[in-house]
């Protein structure tokens, strides 16, 4: 629209200017003369004030109707007051018109309409892409043959075929078939996910080279994807402190120009001509205008509440993300958030002469067919390490001890340290001193026994995550503090501590006593970020300065985090940290360039230096207000860039 308006009135504008006095005079030439030439400045200032100015003035008339004054209302004064003063001038029959800085400020402001709307769209373009990522169409087998189906004739419980390189129409399950699929739109992950039987995809990712067929589980506005568009549409019309105090800021910048444009026409009123006493008039309205300023916060938190979403976290509250820049200390929930809340192996003590492969070998072919915790970690390490399981025969299960089995006809006992001490087996001082040191670091301690001799001990441990070592360090050079708080015991927690370099941490605690952790920090003048899992730790996360859910998944429904990280993946909390930092780094760039300019520009467009020969014409004043709302653009754009 405004793209259309500006050409039009440039055309226009052209000969307007040319008719005028000042171009006459600094071109020195005399503007063809014809019967009714006079008029015809009137005419097509008249054309482009209703038709280009007349969209100022509609907003005008709404922000008026709405009790909010504000830029549109300076413009539309500005452009009416130029325009009714020279309509009366040339109806009167004088020529100290105001027709060519009418024209070229109306066309100077479409112009500068036109370059901001392109930088809002360039800003906001992330979300439209979102929108276009599903296809128009799916193929859904149904009695047996395929058929093609617009996505809303789509049901829960269809299956859905997805060829290789297909986009996944619905949020649902694999039937049949594996392939690596492309979740990056979804997570931020840039590596592709395999996806198996039973495993969930995600609507809007792309297929790799394996065909599936997938049975719908959500459809339409019930899918991750509509789940993050709308958070991130909330996000984008929510409200940040800064903005609030900006468009308070608008609102006075306002006032202060309607004021200050009725003392600069009265003041110069008493010493010059009317003509000249509207055109400062005007300058000051126009210059005044607090487009850079109401422009400044919402376009920097479009881009950085879209950024957010394009990184795997989404921004539920527009303030969750604001605070996170002044966050003291981040308090992890240890279960599955810096751990991966299974048991892993940690160590291998093998016996005298004998090697770590041979005690794991015999450990995890007794326990091949057990589905205790413990065993299934024991057997998955196997795995890992590809070491062929022995034939083992006689498997029995030694209730709160262990199992045992014969291999080779070998009796081979894997189990605690009761079952050691009924079998009989010695530990040698070494053993017992390492088993020890593993035993107060909170580890559990399992011994591999046959015929009645020791082969060996494997330590298990709920694994420390490899990411949260990478993200705890990351907090430490920005400066952020962190602590731990779980259920396990003391000596765990000061070992799990110890290992990535905790601050502090806190042992023995109940799910519905994580909230007085951070109560407690609090108490200490701390702004606490508390990472839980949005569940069970919804108390903590409601009490803290900042809530985030890690490891939510397609779940965005969590109601007590601010944040949610899509991803399990605990490095993501300095990248909020960062997203903060620097979005509020660029909203208060944006603020000081829109009100300083307001500071420096208006004196002058009122007239202080005209007895120096300075002065600043209305259709300068339009180029430097545009100017300004494009600096603040560009300014923000530049976010887009930035790595986090």
């Amino acid at each position: 629209m405004f793209k259309v308006k500006f050409l039009v009135s440039l055309s226009l504008s052209l000969p307007v200017v040319a008719y005028s006095d000042i171009a006459q005079t600094l071109l020195k030439y005399q503007a063809p003369s014809f019967p009714g030439s006079v008029y015809l400045p009137l005419t097509l200032a008249s054309i482009i004030f209703f038709y280009g100015g007349w969209v100022f003035i509609a907003a005008a008339y709404r922000e008026l109707k709405a009790k909010l004054p504000g830029m549109m209302t300076l413009i539309s004064l500005a452009i009416s007051t130029a325009y009714v003063y020279s309509l009366y001038v040339t109806v009167a029959g004088g020529d100290k018109t105001l027709f060519w800085e009418l024209s070229t400020l109306i066309t100077i402001m479409l112009l500068g309409h036109w370059l901001e709307m392109r930088a809002v769209t360039g800003a906001q373009s992330a979300l439209k892409e979102l929108s276009r990522l599903l296809p128009d169409q799916a193929e859904v087998i149904r009695n047996g043959k395929t058929e093609l189906v617009p996505l809303e004739a789509i049901r829960a419980g269809d299956i859905v075929l997805v060829k290789p390189g297909g986009k996944i129409p619905t949020d649902g399950v694999v039937t049949e078939g594996s392939s690596d699929v492309n979740e990056s739109i979804a997570t931020g992950e840039s590596k592709l996910v395999t996806k198996k039987v039973g495993d969930a995809v995600i609507a809007g990712t792309i297929n790799g080279d394996g065909a599936l067929k997938i049975e719908v589980t959500k459809i339409g506005d019930e899918t991750f994807l509509a789940g993050v568009m709308r958070l991130v549409a909330e996000a984008q019309s929510s409200k940040s402190r800064l903005q609030m105090l900006s468009d308070r800021a608008a609102y006075y910048l306002t006032i202060i120009a309607v004021v200050t444009g009725g003392v600069t026409l009265a003041s110069w009123l008493a010493v010059a001509e009317p003509a000249f006493a509207i055109e400062r008039m005007v300058a000051v309205l126009v210059i005044a205008c607090p487009h850079a300023l109401g422009l400044a916060i919402p376009l920097v938190a479009s881009i950085s509440t879209t950024k957010a979403a394009q990184n795997g976290f989404l921004v539920k509250q527009r303030l969750a993300l604001e605070a996170a820049r002044n966050i003291d200390v981040v308090l992890f929930d240890k279960t599955g958030t810096l751990t991966k809340g299974e048991f892993g192996i940690d160590k291998i003590l093998p016996a005298d002469a004998t090697d770590e492969a041979r005690v794991l070998r015999h450990a995890a072919s007794v326990n091949s067919q057990s589905e205790h915790p413990i065993a299934q970690a024991i057997v998955r390490e196997a795995k890992n390490r590809n070491l062929d399981l022995m034939a083992m025969s006689g498997f029995s299960r030694i209730a709160g001890k262990g199992a045992q089995a014969l291999i080779d006809g070998s009796e081979v006992m894997v189990g605690s340290s009761t079952l050691l001490a009924e079998s009989g087996a010695v530990l040698t001082a070494t053993m017992q001193a390492a088993i020890h040191e593993l035993s107060v670091q909170g580890k559990t301690v399992i011994f591999v026994i046959a015929q009645k001799r020791m082969l060996g001990a494997i330590a298990l441990a709920d694994v420390i995550r490899e990411e949260s070592r990478q993200a705890i360090k990351s907090l430490r050079e920005m400066g952020v503090k962190t602590a731990m708080v779980t259920g396990d015991a003391e000596d765990v927690a000061a070992w799990v501590a110890s290992e990535l370099g905790i601050d502090e941490y806190f042992a023995k605690v109940l799910p519905d006593q994580k909230s007085e952790k951070v109560k407690l920090l609090q108490s200490k003048g701390q702004k606490v970020a508390m990472v839980g899992d949005g569940v069970n730790d919804a108390p903590a996360l409601t009490q803290a300065d900042l809530g985030i859910a890690i490891g939510a998944g397609t779940n965005v429904a969590i109601e007590s985090a601010g944040i949610i990280l899509v991803r399990d993946d605990p490095r993501d909390i300095a990248k909020i940290i960062r997203l903060s930092r620097l979005t509020y780094t660029k909203m208060i760039q944006n603020l000081f360039w829109a009100t300083g300019y307001n500071i420096v520009a208006i004196p002058l467009a009122a007239g202080v230096l005209a007895a120096k020969g300075i002065l600043l014409q209305p259709a300068l004043a339009a180029v430097f207000m545009s100017l300004s709302t494009v600096m603040v653009a560009i300014n923000a754009v530049l976010l887009k860039k930035q790595k986090i």
